[in-house]
């Protein structure tokens, strides 16, 4: 029997994090209802207003559901749907869809069937894999580079094993250890280093047998030109001096940079969301685009994930740190908040 309400993970104008009862929508056109079996929190976007929300408190401003990435099984299909049978198991992503929930309604290109071998936990994580492979693409890194990935939370996580997949040589830099044992365990990286570490420059210019580095990703939120300026500085250098390669910006960084001769010929690149179709209504409720055109729409580049977890080549179980139910959802998130060097890949297990 289809229940007829859901319970969801909150947040609010003052920063609190909560369970909330609500009813549950039934699924429209081109629409799945999915009973989620796990949810991955991605702790940038999905509390990196939590802070200035408790400092500055709006009592005004309601709560909204938390979530856009998880898995579970069909248990009923809306219009122009019906060959998706229930109990479907898929990986469900989008904010306002893919949430934090006991269930969730979810558009049909942006629920993809997860592969035999494949679990609903590793299956959560196919949002942050899938923006990691998006942003992999908009650096066109390939065989042989050096490429740093700075920021090895869960999406600078996949963005280094993504490289890897690419056939780059990939350094992970990050300030907290777990980040970089968690990185090393699931072997996308050579070598993981703290960013502030003195010999940094003369590690990474043996770590490129001399070549320099050809590209690098800045995977965090914040104040990126510190990571900028430091990748750059690892970049190969040409003859005149000026610096060569290719920058990713996929975390949502700030960068305050002069160009022109002050950068060289370095390409910054800005890399948003897991691919084309993402917050296209009518994509997402089951409209395609021209394949030889868009080849790499969002629900492909789910599909190439989930495949690469299928064939044991891209390792969501590593970064996973916690398990916890959904109803100890606000304590996991205030552990994110608070104390982050504890913590990398979250799971939620929805429980009734």
């Amino acid at each position: 029997m289809i229940p007829t309400v859901r319970r969801v993970l909150t947040l609010d104008g003052s920063g609190r994090i909560g369970l909330m009862e609500q009813l549950l929508p039934d699924p429209g056109p081109g629409e799945l209802l999915v009973a989620n079996r796990a949810c991955c929190i991605s702790p940038g976007t999905e509390l990196g207003s939590v802070p200035a929300r408790r400092s500055n408190p709006d009592p005004s401003v309601a709560a909204r559901p938390l979530g856009y990435s998880s898995a579970g099984e069909v248990i009923a299909a809306g219009p122009g749907c019906e060959e998706v049978a229930p109990g479907t198991r898929v990986a469900c992503m989008g904010a306002g869809y893919a949430l934090h929930a006991t269930h969730a309604v979810v558009p049909y290109n942006l629920a993809v069937a997860i592969p035999e071998g494949v679990s609903f936990e590793a299956a959560a994580t196919n949002h942050l894999a899938s923006t990691a492979l998006h942003a992999v693409r908009r650096g066109d890194f390939t065989l042989g580079e050096h490429v740093a990935v700075c920021g090895l939370g869960i999406l600078g996580y996949f963005c280094a094993q993504v490289a890897a997949l690419s056939g780059a040589h990939v350094l992970g830099l990050d300030p907290f250890p777990l980040r970089r044992e968690r990185t090393l365990l699931s072997g996308a990286v050579e070598a993981a280093r703290d960013p502030g570490d003195a010999d940094l420059l003369f590690f990474a210019a043996s770590f490129s047998r001399g070549h320099g580095f050809d590209g690098g990703i800045i995977a965090f939120g914040g104040d990126g030109s510190p990571a900028a300026r430091l990748i750059t500085s690892m970049l190969k250098e040409a003859p005149d001096t000026h610096r060569m390669g290719r920058i990713v910006v996929v975390g949502g960084a700030r960068i305050d940079q002069h160009y022109a001769a002050a950068l060289g010929n370095v390409d910054i690149r800005s890399s948003a969301r897991p691919g084309p179709g993402y917050h296209d209504q009518s994509w997402e409720h089951g409209h395609d685009y021209p394949a030889t055109l868009v080849p790499w729409t969002t629900r492909r580049n789910i599909e190439e994930c989930l495949r690469w977890m299928a064939l044991g080549r891209l390792d969501a179980e590593s970064c996973t740190t916690h398990r916890v139910p959904l109803s100890e959802g606000s304590d996991i998130c205030d552990l994110l908040i608070s104390r982050p060097q504890e913590a990398l890949g979250v799971i939620l297990l929805p429980d009734g």
